[in-house]
C-alpha cells in the first residue's frame, strides 16, 4: 500500500454522480453545492421497497439495503435507464433510450405510474408490490452515516489490467471519481481529510464491495466477478472509500482535490 505523503497532493475531480433513486441510473453532475453532514443533494433520496417493508417515512431510520430493489440482487434494474428532473421532481424510465413511463415522485399518482411499470419489469424478483419511499432529508445509502463514496480512476485501471477488460467506474456507484492518484492511494486516505476549495471531507472507511459490482451497468449482465478478483489478487474485497462532509461549498468536475 502507498505510504503517507508528507505534503498535500493535488488531484482532480474527474466525475461527479448522484443516484436520485436507489438502484436506478447514475445522474452525472457538473457541479453540486453541498452542506456539512449531508450527502450530495438528492442522492438516494428515494428507494423502491421490494414488497412490504420496514421503512417509516414519519420516523425515518436506516434500513438494510436488502429491503429495497438494488443491483446486488436485482440486476434487471440495469436493463432500464432513469432520468430525474430536479425542477419538477419527475422521474422518467427508459428502455433502449425510449421513455416508457414518467411520474412526479412527490405525488402518489406519479409514483403509482412508476410502481406499475416496475411491477411488470421486475416481476420475477418481487416479494410483493413495489413501493417508492421517501422522507425529506433522508438518504437510502448502504451506510448509516450520510457520506459520499469516492473512488480513483487509477484503481479502476489497475482492476482492468488484472481482468484484461474495460471496467466501467459506475460499477462501483461512486459520487466522486478522482483522477491523478496512484492505484490504491485512496486506502491511505482513511483517517485523513480531503479539500476541494471550501469543501472539506473526512475519509473514514474503506468500501466493502458486494455482488452489485458484478453487474454491467449498461447491459444488466453479471459478467465480471470483481469481488473474487480483489480477494484472489489483493486479499480483500474493498474498493473505494467513504467520506463525510465537514464543511459546505461547491464541488465541481475539474476542480482540484487536496489530500491533507
Amino acid at each position: 500500500m502507498p505510504t503517507r505523503r508528507e505534503r498535500p497532493s493535488p488531484l482532480r475531480i474527474a466525475q461527479l454522480y448522484r443516484y436520485p433513486v436507489k438502484g436506478l441510473s447514475a445522474e452525472p453532475l457538473d457541479r453540486a453545492v453541498v452542506k456539512p453532514g449531508e450527502t450530495l443533494p438528492r442522492d438516494r433520496a428515494w428507494a423502491v421497497e421490494n414488497g412490504a417493508g420496514r421503512f417509516d417515512a414519519a420516523h425515518p431510520q436506516h434500513v438494510h439495503k436488502t429491503s429495497f430493489l438494488m443491483l446486488m440482487r436485482n440486476e434487471r434494474l440495469a436493463g432500464i435507464q432513469s432520468q430525474f428532473d430536479e425542477a419538477t421532481e419527475t422521474l422518467t424510465i427508459l428502455r433502449a433510450g425510449r421513455p416508457v413511463c414518467r411520474g412526479r415522485l412527490p405525488e402518489k399518482s406519479g409514483r403509482a405510474v412508476i410502481e406499475q411499470f416496475l411491477s411488470a419489469w421486475m416481476e420475477k424478483d418481487l416479494r410483493g408490490p413495489p413501493r417508492i419511499v421517501h422522507a425529506e432529508g433522508h438518504s437510502f445509502s448502504d451506510t448509516v452515516a450520510k457520506c459520499l463514496h469516492v473512488i480513483t480512476l487509477a484503481s479502476v485501471r489497475r482492476i482492468e489490467r488484472e481482468i484484461g477488460r474495460p471496467v466501467d467506474p459506475l460499477r462501483f456507484r461512486p459520487n466522486i471519481v478522482v483522477e491523478g492518484a496512484e492505484p490504491w492511494a485512496e486506502f491511505d486516505w482513511v483517517g485523513r481529510d480531503l479539500r476541494a476549495g471550501s469543501v472539506r471531507l473526512h475519509v473514514f472507511k474503506r468500501t466493502y464491495r458486494c455482488a452489485a459490482t458484478t453487474v454491467d451497468p449498461q447491459t444488466g449482465r453479471r459478467d465480471m466477478d470483481i469481488p473474487a478478483v480483489l480477494a484472489r489478487r489483493w486479499g480483500h474485497t474493498d474498493f473505494g472509500v467513504y467520506a463525510k462532509l465537514l464543511t459546505g461549498g461547491e464541488l465541481a468536475v475539474g476542480g482540484t482535490l487536496i489530500v491533507l
